[in-house]
């Protein structure tokens, strides 16, 4: 088992004081002293089993569901009656296919080829999944920011995601083969790069490494400086209040209710936003406690049903409305957390299935272990029987529409969002050891850019065939919601 399959946590005996011979007890949770072995030599050794030219198969596995099975397959659980806008949704073009079809692609990458280093992963890793949101301080802050699909699991299914998301979304924007192939390759490449780096720091400085203001720079992103400050300019005034003026109205109290925007934004009856309103008790008792004293300076006010994403659409999502004594809203969305869908899939690539636990806890660890910096506000609670995340809606979010890019700027996205990655990788797998797998050459990042452009290829046939089943009739599907 690697090091980074155990997190770090065993220990190997009683270690010698450095010049005393005294012997130091073993504390649980801490590194062996001396180190046993080296977590790079031990990469290393790991393309013997597995050489990177390896993951250019594209994972074809018997039995594999048609586009439209998977759909349906997926549907289930969801409320009915908005299956048909997530169909629509997911027709609108190869990428939004490719969004609401983690768990047909995690079917898919099961069948490729994995080193067995254990990472936790976002598992819906595609290059909309990156973005700007706020920190405690009132600053922004880059980084991935959907992890309803989170699990431990094996880095290159991430990686490979990415690479061939960003394939199918430089097609959509226009530009050619070769940019699109580009692009994947320079994402698999600053994606081992920057591990390259973060295994040559000392562990304090690697955590804290690559702030957003070195991002650009250190992906050499600088075409999307001005992108990304466009985006950031939009996001700062992207908050609960610019919302709650929008899909609010006065009440004769001096409070505010919700306004009906069906299909998107609905009130609730009274009993269901009652359940939903007891279940914030729950939902504070996963806080840090001191946060509680910011929320207790609130009282809610109103409870409606919001469809949120595209993958998302059909599930239970509610958002609240709090008010504080002047007035100023602050909104939370409370949004049901379903089991991953990779974990169907994690057993056939040798990897532990996790033990069932409460799906929105799932949601919010994976995302602090992932993220530099989360919602101060993050928690999980329990509505009617089912498993909730909670977290701040609105709260300066930011993102860029890869699929819109110039072609010029592609790569320099390929470049950042790779990067961004290997930074969440790296908190939860020693970087060392996954660098020395990766290596100084490019053979990975060939590798990769073939499986993404192959991958890309197939979710195109995918969405032919989703789109094909919607005009014969075979599924229902509401356009443009």
């Amino acid at each position: 088992m690697t090091e980074a399959e155990t997190g770090g946590a065993e220990t190997a005996g009683a270690a010698t004081a450095a010049g005393t011979g005294a012997r130091v007890p073993e504390v649980p949770g801490f590194a062996r002293w001396p180190a046993a072995g080296s977590p790079k030599a031990e990469g290393k050794a790991l393309r013997g089993r597995v050489p990177r030219s390896a993951h250019a198969e594209p994972g074809r596995r018997a039995g594999r569901p048609g586009a439209l099975a998977a759909v349906e397959e997926s549907n289930r659980g969801r409320i009915p009656e908005l299956t048909p806008i997530r169909v629509g949704r997911m027709a609108a073009t190869p990428l939004a296919f490719l969004r609401g079809a983690a768990g047909l692609m995690a079917y898919d990458l099961a069948g490729t080829p994995v080193t067995g280093i254990r990472a936790q992963i976002c598992g819906d890793a595609h290059a909309a999944n990156f973005g700007l949101y706020g920190d405690a301080r009132g600053g922004l802050v880059i980084d991935l920011n959907d992890f309803d699909e989170t699990v431990p699991g094996p880095w290159e299914w991430d990686l490979k995601r990415l690479a061939a998301s960003l394939v199918v979304a430089g097609r959509e924007a226009g530009a050619d083969e070769d940019t699109c192939r580009e692009a994947a390759y320079d994402a698999a490449g600053s994606y081992r790069r920057t591990m390259r780096l973060l295994a040559g720091l000392p562990v304090l400085e690697a955590w804290h490494a690559i702030t957003d203001e070195e991002l650009v720079s250190h992906a050499d992103a600088h075409d999307l400086a001005g992108t990304l400050e466009r985006v950031a300019e939009k996001a700062r005034a992207n908050t609960s209040g610019r919302f709650a003026a929008r899909s609010t109205e006065p009440t004769e109290d001096g409070g505010r209710r919700f306004v009906d925007a069906p299909p998107v934004l609905r009130r609730v009856a009274d009993a269901e936003a009652a359940r939903v309103v007891s279940s914030l008790a729950g939902y504070l008792a996963t806080l840090p406690e001191h946060r509680l004293p910011l929320l207790a300076r609130y009282a809610v006010q109103d409870v409606a049903f919001r469809i949120v994403g595209t993958g998302s659409v059909g599930t239970r999502s509610y958002v609240v409305l709090l008010l504080d004594h002047r007035g100023e809203p602050l909104v939370l969305q409370v949004k049901e957390a379903r089991a991953s869908a990779l974990v169907p899939h994690l057993a056939g690539a040798g990897f532990e299935v996790p033990e069932a636990g409460h799906e929105g806890r799932r949601v919010v660890r994976g995302q602090q272990r992932m993220q530099v910096v989360s919602d101060t506000l993050l928690g999980w609670t329990t509505v009617d029987g089912r498993p909730f995340q909670v977290r701040q809606f609105r709260n300066r979010k930011g993102s860029v529409d890869p699929a819109a890019l110039a072609a010029d700027r592609i790569d320099d996205y390929a470049r950042m969002t790779g990067a961004l990655l290997a930074r969440a990788h790296s908190h939860t797998a020693d970087p060392r050891l996954i660098a020395g797998y990766c290596g100084k050459s490019g053979e990975l990042d060939e590798a990769v850019a073939a499986f993404a452009v192959a991958y890309a290829d197939r979710t195109e046939a995918d969405h032919a065939e989703l789109v094909a089943a919607v005009r014969a009739g075979r599924i229902a599907a509401e356009p443009g919601v």
